[in-house]
């Protein structure tokens, strides 16, 4: 670019034109040069944003690469969950299918000692040898009670319970577990009360017995002065029962552990031996089946507080039909006894014997036949082992002889079994069915019925 020296003249027009002319270029040239800069510091940032862009998808095929393992390693880790799973409900139903054989083996030979115990406290023992059957009988339920405990916890635990919601009535529900209660709290120096409307509310009547009567009894066993106190409280459309005690109280640290299997605390219970630890984990599982919400709230040295929340019933439950006192003697009956297990079948006929029944004792039904062929008269009543040698059923007996007499005789059918389908099928035969191991007075009350 040229640059006239300044002069003090005036140009001449061609000049002018000529410094007009520079003085455009001059402007082009600057535009020229400012659009150049622009230019490469856009390729310069273009260049940084590719190396950047580069990077970013370096980072991003990594930060892919290491999702899609760990989405690998969680699909491996969930079929293994999966398959661990299915693993331990099929050994959860071994479980409970062994527990259910093993309760039957377990049964039959307690059910005979039972049978044996009562037959022998019926001899007209001396006293010290009536505390020692009274001391075998105990140890005798104690078995039983753990038995039952344990194949309860495992059907709850397979969730092969299925509850059968009706309507109950509260009252008469909590006045028959007082009632049977009251002495053992009486024997302690205790006050066992129940207080409260008589509602009705919607559950499975034998769950709900047996979760309070758990709850009851615990209640009682860790009480030492004061009493036991069984409130019914209606809140809105659900019902409140709260038993409520005096006793020595939960520490906080055990409130979350009480309900475990065998978790017996510190504390000793009646006798000075703790319980078996199983009471309150069975009440948890049983008030889980129902969806009755179970809270408990204690402080040492003060008490605790148990309470089940029962939706009410809007329907009144049904009215038991009341069944008048009957005799209970059984001097002369004929009774028909048929059981393939040789201890429980001879506890029972000595049992029966005591009791001054004229007692026939066969393993089968053929054995039944032969007797009958042989001039046996026929029976009064029947007490039936359901199952019997070679898959033989206890009921065939019976049909047998309704058959043969054209007349249907009273039935006690005898099983460990506690399945729904042997009920269902006792009950269409019209029998009454008892459980092993089978209680001595409560048979005895049942024959005396029948035979009425």
């Amino acid at each position: 670019m040229i640059r006239l020296p300044p002069e003090t003249a005036s140009p001449a027009p061609g000049e002018d034109a000529n410094l007009r002319r520079i003085a455009k270029l001059e402007r082009i040239n600057a535009a020229l040069m400012a659009h150049v800069e622009r230019s490469m510091d856009q390729q310069g940032g273009a260049y940084s944003l590719f190396q950047t862009a580069t990077m970013l998808e370096g980072r991003v095929r990594t930060r892919t690469e290491e999702l899609t393992g760990l989405m690998h390693r969680l699909e491996r880790s969930n079929a293994a969950l999966v398959a661990a799973k299915e693993e331990a409900e099929n050994a959860n139903r071994s479980k409970t299918r062994f527990l259910a054989a093993a309760s039957h083996d377990l049964l039959q030979p307690l059910n005979a000692a039972r049978l044996s115990a009562s037959a022998l406290a019926d001899l007209g023992l001396g006293p010290e040898a009536a505390a020692i059957s009274g001391q075998i009988e105990r140890g005798l339920q104690i078995i039983e009670d753990l038995i039952k405990t344990l194949l309860d916890i495992s059907k709850l635990d397979a969730g092969v319970v299925r509850p059968a919601i009706k309507p109950v009535a509260l009252g008469e529900l909590l006045a028959g577990i007082a009632a049977s209660f009251r002495p053992f709290a009486e024997r302690k120096g205790l006050r066992l009360t129940v207080r409260g409307p008589h509602l009705a509310v919607a559950s499975d009547p034998m769950l709900l017995q047996r979760i309070l009567q758990n709850l009851v009894s615990n209640a009682i066993r860790y009480t030492r002065r004061g009493g036991v106190l069984v409130a019914i409280r209606r809140r809105g459309e659900a019902c409140r029962i709260e038993v409520l005690d005096t006793g020595c109280g939960i520490a906080p640290a055990e409130q979350s552990l009480v309900f475990e299997e065998f978790f017996r605390g510190g504390v000793e219970g009646e006798g000075g031996e703790p319980g078996l630890g199983l009471g309150l984990s069975i009440v948890r599982r049983m008030a889980q089946a129902l969806d009755h919400p179970l809270d408990l709230a204690s402080r040492v040295g003060h008490g605790t507080r148990m309470a089940l929340t029962v939706p009410v019933s809007l329907t009144p439950p049904e009215r038991a039909v009341p069944v008048s006192p009957v005799t209970t003697r059984l001097t002369g009956a004929r009774v028909l006894v048929v059981e393939n297990d040789p201890p429980t079948a001879d506890a029972l006929e000595r049992l029966l014997r005591t009791w001054d029944a004229e007692v026939r004792v066969h393993r089968d039904l053929a054995g039944v036949e032969a007797s009958l062929a042989a001039g046996m008269r026929l029976p009064d009543l029947l007490i039936l082992d359901y199952h019997l040698d070679n898959g033989a059923c206890g009921l065939d007996v019976a049909t047998h002889l309704q058959a043969r007499t054209g007349s249907r005789l009273p039935v006690i059918v005898t099983t460990a079994n506690h399945s729904p389908e042997i009920e269902a099928q006792v009950a269409g035969h019209g029998a009454q069915l008892v459980h092993k191991p089978v209680r001595p007075a409560a048979l005895r009350a049942l024959l005396t019925y029948l035979l009425a």
